[in-house]
């Protein structure tokens, strides 16, 4: 009895030994196969093997959050032409055959120990095809007879413009979010209720492929652990398609969630474009702030002496310019960029313009902040009893729910001859706009019996392009009549205007009349474009583009040459640049004139 357990206490051990020390034999003999020049060349080729995970399957428990195991490679036809044994050139037929063994007992080792069905009959399914092959191949016959499937190892810059270039290409963020509609697309099917362990793990890999991913839009901005990730996905995914091969559903599946998803992206853009104009119609915080401290600062002063009178405010040889305005900050930067602009500041006035709401902040604002350059000028628009007296009611019927559109500055240019009494000249600006250049040529300007000088908009395929139709109701027979859609459009934003002409054609009731026929009947859209375009129909003076540069204030695609060489750029649209939704690449031009460092902009937290 003793002797018998003793026998079998040495056949265990034999075979535990012969276990150990077979894939340690294997190996070695692999090794001895290649030389010392093509040992390196070998390692590189390993690297550059590709999983075909198509043909790969993993087991549940080969998946854990840890990881996976290494797959089994396995090299196609579509990789190498003849599926390629590993054993010597110089070996027989019958020892090729036992190589071809000795490398399928070598995968089967280095795998799992509990290989499934699915594996086994890949692996057999390769064997096959390489008995059906008919020719076996060393690794040397690898090199000499395919040169085009094994290129030579890249010098050490070439494979850092390759990465470079697989990363500007982004395929990997592609591929990975491809994938995970295709996962959501399988878990939306009604899959056999015995495969549940399936659908647990595509969800699984779902998740984690989504976390991996997170909000990034460029390859190097993945994490470390998405290739593996992504490959357990694919894994997963070949496990379901094996499952449920029912290709109408499927497609069937992918056009309602892709009909599912137009539906979401046309929502949000809609949503994305009310919150948009709702930004732009709401005055942000900090400025709300600023206009609170500097309003309670303006009634602390003694008002009579902070409100010199000037001569130079009625003077007509010297450069008037005038702004309407409720914005502190866009008043400031329109004034700061004017004067420093100016080879003769000492020859400007600046009219600034606003209501009885922003007129105390304003006033403090250039009182603390003097500029003695210039000569400015602060104006309250309702103390001076222009404006007709239902003027207001007028403008509120237009039934606007945007309420710049219904301020009185909106329209109180219209009435300049009367504010301007003792000028014969002047040049308008909108609060949003910004002075790079000289404008002391605009003084000299032969207006050729012409009320208003601007810069046409009516070109197009130009970024400032704009048509008559698209703000002016020509389906009604009395503007059919008398206007035409074809007519040349041009920018309100900076303009010259001609206040002896306009008093002599008394333009002014002019636009009165438009104004009550337009609040009676849907002739226009609301806003002060459309009516003076018809106010100032043959009475407009063409200028040179750059003269007006606009289109900062939404997409538009302006040229950075064309901002640069303008004499004014003009951030029309609602994307102003002291908002949020301001575009950053157009920001710069605008907050190179703002004074951040000011006290009151740093309590009100306004920065750049």
């Amino acid at each position: 009895m003793n002797q018998f357990r003793r026998w079998r206490r040495i056949l265990i051990l034999s075979l535990l030994l012969l276990t150990v020390f077979a894939p340690i034999v294997f190996v070695s003999n692999r090794l001895k196969s290649i030389t010392s020049v093509d040992r390196g060349e070998f390692i590189e080729e390993l690297s550059d093997i590709r999983y075909k995970t198509n043909d790969l399957k993993l087991t549940t428990s080969e998946q854990g959050e840890e990881g996976f195991t290494e797959p089994k490679r396995i090299l196609q036809d579509q990789e190498f032409k003849p599926v390629v044994s590993s054993g010597s050139s110089d070996k027989s037929h019958d020892a090729s055959q036992s190589n071809k063994g000795e490398k399928t007992t070598f995968l089967s080792e280095t795998g799992s120990n509990h290989k499934t069905k699915e594996e086994q009959a890949v692996v057999s399914q390769q064997t096959t095809v390489s008995s059906d092959a008919g020719e076996k191949f060393s690794a040397k016959d690898i090199q000499l007879n395919h040169t085009t499937e094994f290129q030579p190892p890249l010098a050490k810059s070439e494979k850092n413009t390759k990465i470079q270039l697989e990363k500007a290409t982004d395929v990997r963020i592609k591929d990975i979010r491809d994938k995970i509609i295709q996962a959501k697309a399988y878990l939306n099917l009604a899959l056999p209720g015995n495969n549940s362990q399936i659908v647990k793990e595509l969800r699984l890999r779902t998740k984690e492929l989504e976390r991996a991913v997170g909000d990034a839009t460029k390859d190097k901005h993945l994490s470390k652990s998405s290739p593996q990730r992504l490959k357990a996905m694919e894994v997963a995914l070949y496990k379901v398609s094996c499952v449920f091969h029912n290709c109408p559903a499927m497609a069937t599946k992918l056009h309602g969630m892709t009909y599912k998803t137009e539906e979401q992206a046309r929502g949000q853009k809609k949503q994305a474009a009310y919150l948009m104009q709702l930004a732009a119609r709401t005055t942000p915080k900090g400025l709300h702030c600023l206009s609170m401290r500097l309003t309670t600062e303006y009634f602390t002063l003694d008002h009579e002496k902070s409100k010199p009178f000037q001569e130079s405010y009625n003077n007509p040889d010297l450069y008037h310019y005038v702004v309407f305005s409720d914005n502190i900050l866009a008043c400031a930067v329109v004034v700061n960029s004017t004067i420093s602009s100016s080879k003769e500041p000492g020859k400007i006035v600046i009219h600034v313009v606003t209501d009885s709401l922003n007129y105390p902040s304003i006033s403090m604002w250039f009182i603390l902040n003097p500029d003695n350059r210039a000569t400015i000028q602060i104006l309250n628009i309702d103390d001076m009893n222009v404006l007709p007296l239902d003027h207001a009611q007028l403008l509120i019927k237009q039934n606007s729910s945007d309420p710049r559109f219904i301020s009185p500055l909106n329209h109180a240019r219209f009435y300049l001859p009367d504010i301007f009494p003792g000028l014969d000249k002047i040049v308008l600006f909108d609060h949003d706009v910004v002075v790079q250049k000289d404008l002391s040529r605009l003084w000299s300007l032969d207006m050729n019996g012409k009320v208003v000088g601007a810069v046409e908009t009516c070109l197009e395929g130009e970024p400032s392009y704009r048509s008559m139709d698209t703000f002016i109701n020509f389906s009604d027979a009395w503007v059919a009549q008398k206007f035409d859609p074809k007519a040349c459009t041009w920018a309100f934003g900076m303009n010259v205007f001609d206040l002896k002409e306009w008093r002599r054609q008394d333009l002014t009731s002019k636009y009165l009349k438009y104004f009550k026929l337009g609040v009676k009947r849907d002739l226009w859209k609301a806003g002060s474009l459309p009516i003076g375009w018809l106010t100032f129909s043959g009475q407009m003076l063409p200028l040179e583009k750059r003269w007006n540069v606009v289109g900062l204030g939404h997409e538009s695609g302006v040229r950075e040459r064309d901002i640069e060489e303008a004499a004014v750029i003009h951030y029309d649209g609602i994307m102003k640049p002291w908002l949020d939704i301001g575009i950053d690449k157009y920001k710069r031009y605008w907050n190179i004139h703002v004074a951040y460092h000011h006290p009151y902009l740093q309590r009100c937290n306004i920065h750049d």
